[in-house]
C-alpha cells in the first residue's frame, strides 16, 4: 500500500471504531483517562502492528481483543481502579426490557465486578455481540464465556435487587 492508502486506512479505521474502544474501555475500567490511554495505544498497535484482516468484522475484533487486553493489563497494574463488568444481565433481572443501558452500567459499577466478568458482560450485552464471538475476541472457550455471563449475571442480580428494593421498597 501506498503512503497515502496507509494513513485513509487508518483516518477510516480511527473513525470508525474509536467510540467503540472508548466506551467498551470505559466500562471496563470505570476511568476516562485510562480508558482514553487504552483508545490511543490500541490504534498506535493498529498503526505498527502490520496486522492483515480478512475484513471488517475481522479488524473489528482484532481491535476489541488488542483494547480489551490493554484494559486488563492495566487493571493489573492499578488493582485499586474500580471496575465494572456488564454479565447476563438480561435472564437474571425481572423487566429487563424496562431497564435502559445506563441503569445496567449503573449496576455494574456498583457490582464492582472483576475485569474477567466486565469484558464478557460488556461484549455480551452493551456491544450485543453473540457468545461465540465474545468467546472468539477474549480469546476462551465459549463455555469459559457462559460460565463467566453465569457468574456475572449472579452477582449483578444480588446488586439489582437491592438496589430495587432501595429504590421501590420491594421485597423479592
Amino acid at each position: 500500500m501506498n503512503e497515502a492508502k496507509i494513513r485513509e486506512d487508518i483516518e477510516r479505521t480511527v473513525n470508525e471504531y474509536s467510540k467503540l474502544i472508548y466506551r467498551t474501555s470505559l466500562l471496563m475500567l470505570g476511568n476516562a483517562h485510562d480508558a482514553d490511554d487504552v483508545l490511543q495505544e490500541t490504534f498506535i498497535k493498529y498503526m505498527t502492528s502490520g496486522a492483515t484482516f480478512n475484513d471488517e468484522e475481522h479488524k473489528k475484533a482484532w481491535l476489541l481483543k488488542v483494547s480489551q487486553n490493554l484494559c486488563k493489563n492495566l487493571l493489573r497494574l492499578h488493582r485499586n481502579h474500580a471496575y465494572v463488568p456488564l454479565d447476563d444481565l438480561v435472564e437474571s433481572i425481572p423487566d429487563y426490557d424496562q431497564v435502559s443501558n445506563l441503569e445496567i452500567e449503573e449496576f455494574i459499577k456498583i457490582a464492582n465486578l472483576k475485569p474477567k466478568y466486565k469484558s464478557v458482560v460488556i461484549l455480551r450485552y452493551v456491544e450485543n455481540y453473540e457468545v461465540k464471538d465474545v468467546a472468539k475476541i477474549l480469546g476462551i472457550s465459549e463455555s469459559a464465556t457462559k460460565m463467566r455471563l453465569k457468574r456475572a449475571r449472579e452477582i449483578l442480580k444480588v446488586v439489582y435487587e437491592k438496589k430495587y428494593r432501595e429504590v421501590a421498597g420491594h421485597d423479592f
